[in-house]
């Protein structure tokens, strides 16, 4: 497989991926600085008192909004989502969920042996749409936990659709309705001391940081119950790349950017320069999925938080650059999975956008590569504005530290550092 440097990748022999040229941009310094100074108050923050939980956390939090939209979205059928604007933007998405999973599970298997018996914990499962992943992934215990108590119904009933479907044994599974960020939800599982090997948290880690508690709390569920070498693995929104899309530089009043399928919205009470490290809300619109707030997740801040629990971070990765990197081993899944679409169509097909700009990037392309006699190949690609929403996202993958092994490493380190002062001091005794 070659990558081109015009953002070409051949596939098979009838059909190339090629997404926009700025898919992968460059982060501004003045982003990066105004980020750095809020990062700079996050020990002021974290000393400022909690305010009341009870009726003000209840009048304020989003939680109970974003769990009334997930419950009153509605199951749309496979034929119905196969017509859906975002069809390919979704399956892209779902491939590169399945290339994290795939991974993560390949690492920990080579790591603690090929038979081991692995425990999962699924951060805001939603209707279940990595069951099948997990299945594939041959796991042994999955832990189902999300904010909506409907899509944990309809995430049950995929899980009794699969079991009864499999023709092997499918791993075991309990199912929690709960807010993961507020809620210690090891106190809600079956078996409190079930030993995690891998906590997943696809898409929803953004809710947590509509404050420091809660992004706490989010972070203890992940650990508490990870042993040492497991992995937290998830995806979630890259807020520095959403405040370079914003443009305030050049459009100090600006508060909303996105295009024909979605948009991202600061509401006026959201302070921008610099934004705060907990509870930057916006507003996020998806096409036909997603309509709730959401709140930016300062990454700086959420490395830290994890180390606090002993996560450290193995990997960050923005979509489109993971894309790339997974395109060799993943091909043929990406295929199967229809995670692009055909561009031209095949036969009496239409493009999913009816906008000729989201293809002007492979129209380019195939002008280019047309040879003598006119041929022009099959192009696998995103319209523009899908492209423009997957890479708002970013991959992250932490592992649970041995606090033996670390303790014993700071013991040592204090160790030598009490001998070098000694010896200094003896040196000076010496020579007085």
């Amino acid at each position: 497989m070659d990558y081109l440097a015009d953002g070409t990748t051949v596939l098979s022999n009838e059909i190339q991926l090629h997404i926009p040229e700025d898919g992968i941009s460059a982060l501004s310094n003045d982003l990066l600085n105004s980020f750095e100074k809020s990062n700079q108050e996050h020990d002021a923050v974290k000393d400022r008192k909690t305010e009341n939980t009870d009726s003000n956390e209840k009048e304020h939090c989003v939680g109970s909004v974003v769990a009334n939209h997930y419950n009153q979205l509605l199951e749309r059928g496979v034929a119905e989502r196969k017509e859906s604007r975002i069809f390919h933007m979704r399956n892209l998405n779902n491939w590169i969920k399945s290339r994290i999973i795939g991974n993560i599970l390949d690492r920990i298997r080579r790591e603690n042996g090929s038979h081991c018996r692995l425990n999962v914990l699924d951060l805001g499962c939603g209707k279940g749409g990595d069951l099948l992943k997990w299945e594939r992934g041959n796991v042994h215990h999955v832990v189902c936990a999300d904010i909506a108590e409907t899509s944990i119904e309809q995430c049950k009933d995929r899980y009794a659709t699969l079991k009864h479907r499999s023709r092997s044994n499918v791993f075991s599974a309990e199912f929690i309705a709960a807010d993961c960020s507020k809620e210690n939800i090891m106190e809600r599982m079956a078996n409190r001391e079930l030993k995690l090997d891998l906590v997943s948290c696809q898409f929803a880690f953004h809710y947590s940081f509509e404050s420091l508690p809660q992004a706490e709390q989010m972070l203890a569920n992940v650990s508490s119950n990870l042993q040492p070498g497991g992995y937290f693995i998830g995806t979630t929104t890259d807020a520095e790349d959403i405040m370079r899309r914003l443009g305030r530089k050049e459009y100090p009043e600006n508060r909303k950017f996105g295009n024909s399928i979605f948009s991202v919205e600061f509401p006026i009470e959201t302070p921008l320069d610099p934004p705060p490290l907990f509870g930057a809300k916006y507003n996020f619109h998806l096409e036909e999925v997603v309509d709730c707030p959401e709140f930016l997740v300062h990454f700086p801040t959420f490395q830290k938080l994890a180390s606090k629990y002993g996560l450290t971070l193995v990997q960050k990765t923005r979509f489109e650059e993971f894309v790339i990197q997974e395109l060799d081993q993943g091909k043929d899944l990406l295929m199967r999975m229809k995670a692009l679409e055909a561009y031209p169509p095949y036969g009496n097909q239409r493009p999913v956008s009816q906008d000729s700009v989201d293809y002007e990037h492979v129209q380019e392309y195939l002008d280019s590569s047309s040879n003598a006699d006119g041929f022009r190949p099959k192009v696998g690609t995103l319209s523009k504005a899908e492209w423009e929403a997957v890479s708002l996202y970013l991959v992250y993958i932490f592992r649970k530290e041995d606090l033996t092994t670390k303790d014993r490493k700071r013991r040592l380190s204090t160790s030598s550092n009490e001998e070098a002062n000694s010896r200094d001091k003896g040196k000076k005794h010496v020579s007085n």
